[in-house]
C-alpha cells in the first residue's frame, strides 16, 4: 500500500500543480455587502488563519456575485467586476444594485467584453461574466446524470464545465478519483483543456471514444453504414454469444501419475456459469471444478487398490475404501489375516493427502490444457477478429449486415472501439492482455506501478494509462453523437452514475429525444435543463441558420449589424484565398468549413495558422470570429452539419456556393462574383 508519508507528498505536489495552473486572473471580483462587509472572489480560495483573502468563486457565499438583481439584492449593494492582466488591473466595471439592474444582460459591460472579444487558441473560462440562468446548472445539485441542453452560442460546454468544478469544491470524492471529459474529437478538447485548469481542477483526463482503451489506436476507414451497424445496442448481446461459444463441453481427459483420468465437464460449466463473472476469471472456476472433479476420481482411483506385503497391487475393494466378501476371500488366500475393522469404509487418503493432489493437479500444465480445450483463453482483439472473420455467428444481424461485418485482420476502426470494450468486459481482460481481470490489473498496479508514477506522471497521466480506472464524475460533449455501444464503454467507467451530459438534438445524432439516448443506460435517473440564450452568436447568424432547419433557436442577446452573405464562386481556392486576405488584417481564429473532399485544397489557400479549413464534423463545439461555409449544397445532405457549420462564428459569416445556392440561403444578401469579401466592422 501507498505510505501516508508518499500520499502527503502527491497530495502537496497535486496542490502545486492547481495553482501553477491558475491563470494570471485569479482574482475577478468583489462584492460589497450592505452591513458593511466586502469580499473578494476568485478562482481559487485563499485564506490567512480562518479568514478568506480570496472567496472561492463556488462557494456558497460567492453565489450573489452571479445571481444577486436590483430587484433581489440578496443583501449586495455593489458587484464589482475586476479586468487584468498579471498583476495589472485593466479595467473595473461596478453594477450598483440599490438603484435598480439593466434586466438580463443588456449594458453588462463585461460580459458584452467577453463575447465581443476576438477568439483564442484556447477556451477561456466564463466564470467572471456566468448569468443566474447558467449558475442555476451550475449549482444544480442533481446527483445523477444532468443533461445541459440547449442551441449554438448558449454556453453548454463552458457551463458543464463550471459545474464540473462546482461538483469537486462540494463533493471531494469524486475529486479523488478525477474526472473524465469525452468530446467529440481532438481539436475540440485542445480547445477546452484549459478551462477545468483555470477553475483549479487538474484531475481531469480528457479523450474521444476511439481512445477510451490505452493502447488502442484505431488506424483503419470503414463505411459510414458499417460503423452505424457496429455502435447498435444488439452487438452487446452478438459479442456476449461470441464468447460464449468459445466454450465447448465435453469430457477431459488427462494422464497423472500413470493414472488416466476422464472427467465429464458439463456440471463444472454450469457452476462457472453461475458464478456470474467474465469468461477470464470464470475460466479460473471452471479450472477449480475440473481439478475438484478429478481429485475425486483419483481418490476413488488410489483407494480401490490394495497392497500386498510385498509391494504388489492387489485389484479389490469397494470406492468406499471397505472390503467385500470376495474382497476377503481373495486377501486371505494370499495369506492376509483379515481384521473385522477392515470390512467397514477405510478412507486411505486424509485432508492433507487430497490437498496435495489438489495443488499438484491445478499446476499440472497437462491438466490446463486439457482445461483450455473447453475453456479457452481469449484476448478482446481475438474475439472481435473472430467475429468479423466468420459473422455467421452473429444472430440477431440480418444476412446483409453479418456480411457488413466480414473483413480480415489488420487494424482497427473508431467503432470498432467500443466493441473492443465491450468485449474486454466480457473476457475480463484489457486489450491486449487474457487471463487477467480488469480488477486484477488495477490491483497490480496499485502495489507497484501507481507507487512509482506519483514520482513520474501526473493524477491525469496516471488515470489515462489505467484501462481499469472508474472516475468520480464523467462529461460527455456532443453526447447525442454516441452510439448505444460507445455509451456502455462510457458509463464502464463510472459505475457512480455521476455524469453531465451536454448536448443539441439539433446538431446532429439519430435519437429524436434525450431518453432514447439515456434510458436504456440509466433509467429514470436523468434530469434535463435546458438554456435558452446564445451569448457567442449573433441574432443575424441565428435567424440564417434557423433558416436551414425547422427549430426554435436560442435567444441572441446582441447584434453586430452585419448579416450573413452569400457568393457564386467559380474558383474556390481563389475565392477562399481572398476572404482570408481581408480576416487577416483582423485579430482572431477563423475558419473555412467544407465537405471533406475540398479540406485539402482551401487549407493550401490559407495564410497562417489562425486559419483553420474544417469539416462540418471537426468544427462541432468549437468558435470563430469569421466562417466561411464552402458548398453548402453538399454539405446539407445531412441539414444538421450546415446548421452547425454556420453558427461557429462570434462575428461575421459567409457562404460560397460553387452552383445556384439552396433554397435555405437564397435570401440571403448577394454579392456580385466580382466582389470582394465585405470588410470587417468593428467590434463591438
Amino acid at each position: 500500500m501507498t505510505s501516508p508519508e508518499i500520499r502527503r507528498e502527491q497530495d502537496f505536489l497535486d496542490e502545486l500543480h492547481r495553482f501553477a495552473d491558475l491563470p494570471d486572473d485569479v482574482c475577478f471580483g468583489r462584492l460589497d455587502h450592505a452591513d458593511g462587509r466586502s469580499v473578494h472572489i476568485g478562482r481559487a480560495g485563499v485564506f490567512r488563519d480562518d479568514e478568506p483573502l480570496l472567496l472561492d468563486w463556488r462557494a456558497p457565499a460567492a453565489r450573489p456575485f452571479y445571481t444577486a438583481t436590483a430587484a433581489s439584492p440578496e443583501g449586495v449593494i455593489r458587484r464589482r467586476r475586476i479586468t487584468t492582466r498579471g498583476r495589472t488591473v485593466l479595467a473595473v466595471d461596478d453594477e450598483l444594485l440599490g438603484d435598480g439592474e439593466v434586466d438580463g444582460v443588456t449594458g453588462d459591460a463585461a460580459l458584452l467584453q467577453a463575447v465581443t472579444a476576438a477568439r483564442g487558441d484556447r477556451m477561456r473560462t466564463v466564470v467572471t461574466t456566468l448569468r443566474a440562468e447558467q449558475d442555476a446548472v451550475i449549482r444544480s445539485d442533481h446527483a445523477g446524470v444532468l443533461v445541459i441542453d440547449g442551441g449554438p452560442g448558449t454556453g453548454k460546454t463552458a457551463v458543464a464545465l463550471h459545474r464540473v468544478a462546482h461538483l469537486l469544491y462540494r463533493r471531494p470524492h469524486l475529486a479523488a478519483r478525477g474526472v473524465l471529459v469525452v468530446g467529440p474529437n481532438r481539436l475540440f478538447l485542445d480547445y477546452i483543456g484549459q478551462v477545468l485548469p483555470g477553475l483549479g481542477e487538474d484531475r481531469v483526463v480528457t479523450t474521444t471514444v476511439d481512445r477510451l482503451l490505452p493502447g488502442i489506436a484505431p488506424d483503419r476507414a470503414e463505411p459510414a453504414e458499417v460503423a452505424e451497424l457496429k455502435g447498435r445496442a444488439v452487438l452487446a448481446e452478438v459479442l456476449a454469444d461470441a464468447v460464449r461459444s468459445y466454450v465447448r463441453g465435453g469430457e477431459v481427459e488427462v494422464e497423472f501419475e500413470g493414472h488416466r483420468l476422464v472427467v465429464d465437464t458439463a456440471e463444472a460449466v454450469r457452476r462457472a456459469r453461475r458464478a456470474g463473472l467474465p469468461h477470464g476469471p470464470a475460466g479460473s472456476v471452471f479450472h477449480r471444478e475440473v481439478v475438484d472433479a478429478l481429485v475425486r476420481a483419483l481418490a476413488r482411483r488410489m483407494e480401490a487398490v490394495v497392497l500386498s506385503d510385498d509391494g504388489e497391487a492387489l485389484d479389490g475393494g469397494r470406492a468406499d475404501g471397505g472390503l467385500g466378501a470376495a474382497d476377503v476371500r481373495a486377501l486371505e488366500a494370499v495369506g492376509f489375516v483379515v481384521d473385522p475393522d477392515d470390512l467397514g469404509p477405510r478412507p486411505v487418503l486424509d485432508d492433507d493427502d487430497l490437498a496435495d493432489l489438489r495443488a499438484a493437479l491445478l499446476a499440472s500444465a497437462d491438466v490446463r490444457a486439457a482445461v483450455a480445450e473447453v475453456w479457452p483463453d481469449l484476448t478482446p482483439t481475438r474475439v472481435l477478429d473472430d467475429l468479423y472473420a466468420d459473422p455467421s455467428r452473429a444472430r440477431g444481424l440480418s444476412p446483409a449486415e453479418r456480411d457488413a461485418l466480414r473483413r480480415s485482420p489488420g487494424g482497427w476502426t473508431a467503432a470498432d472501439v467500443p466493441l473492443l470494450d465491450e468485449a474486454a468486459a466480457l473476457v475480463g481482460a484489457g486489450p491486449d492482455r487474457s487471463g487477467a481481470s480488469f480488477a486484477e490489473h488495477t490491483a497490480g498496479r496499485s502495489l507497484a506501478q501507481r507507487a512509482a508514477d506519483r514520482s513520474g506522471g501526473s493524477f491525469a497521466e496516471r488515470a489515462a494509462a489505467d484501462p481499469g480506472w472508474a472516475f468520480g464524475h464523467v462529461v460527455v460533449d456532443e453526447a447525442q453523437e454516441l452510439s448505444p455501444m460507445a455509451w456502455r464503454a462510457v458509463l464502464r467507467r463510472c459505475p457512480s452514475r455521476s455524469l453531465t451530459v451536454v448536448g443539441d438534438l439539433d446538431q446532429g445524432g439519430r435519437a429524436r429525444s434525450w431518453d432514447e439516448v439515456l434510458g436504456p443506460h440509466v433509467g429514470d435517473r436523468w434530469r434535463r435543463t435546458r438554456l435558452t440564450v446564445t451569448y457567442r452568436t449573433p441574432a443575424e447568424v441565428v435567424a440564417a441558420a434557423a433558416a436551414v432547419l425547422d427549430v426554435e433557436p436560442p435567444t441572441a442577446i446582441r447584434s453586430t449589424g452585419v448579416r450573413p452573405w452569400r457568393k457564386q464562386s467559380t474558383d474556390l481556392p481563389a475565392d477562399v484565398a481572398a476572404w482570408a486576405a481581408t480576416e487577416a488584417r483582423h485579430e482572431g481564429r477563423f475558419a473555412v468549413v467544407a465537405p471533406e473532399h475540398l479540406v485539402p485544397e482551401l487549407a493550401a489557400a490559407l495564410p497562417d495558422d489562425r486559419f483553420r479549413a474544417l469539416t462540418p464534423r471537426q468544427v462541432k463545439g468549437l468558435e470563430f470570429d469569421s466562417v466561411l461555409v464552402v458548398d453548402p449544397a453538399a454539405i446539407l445532405a445531412e441539414p444538421r452539419d450546415l446548421y452547425v457549420a454556420m453558427t461557429r462564428t462570434t462575428h461575421r459569416l459567409g457562404l460560397l456556393h460553387p452552383g445556384p445556392p439552396p433554397e435555405q440561403i437564397v435570401d440571403l444578401p448577394e454579392l456580385s462574383p466580382a466582389s470582394a469579401p465585405p470588410p470587417c466592422p468593428a467590434r463591438g
